[in-house]
């Protein structure tokens, strides 16, 4: 008995701790200037920028041994 207790009083907090968290994470993309998508894909192409400089002044510059 108790442990089926313990377990439903498990289940709720998880539920409402789930709750809290999406309705948290709503609030924070609503004040977000840009949507997270753009964000995203903004992130991204600067990756792949830094990525291509990196190689490029890898393949130009050989290290020195």
């Amino acid at each position: 008995m108790l442990v089926a207790l313990g377990g439903l009083l498990g289940f709720t907090g998880m539920a409402l701790v789930s709750s809290a968290l999406l309705s948290a994470t709503r609030q924070w993309v609503d004040q977000l200037e840009r949507p997270p998508s753009e964000l995203a894909r903004r992130r991204w192409e600067q990756t792949k920028a830094a990525a291509s400089a990196g190689a490029a002044a890898w393949r130009d510059n050989p290290p020195s041994s």
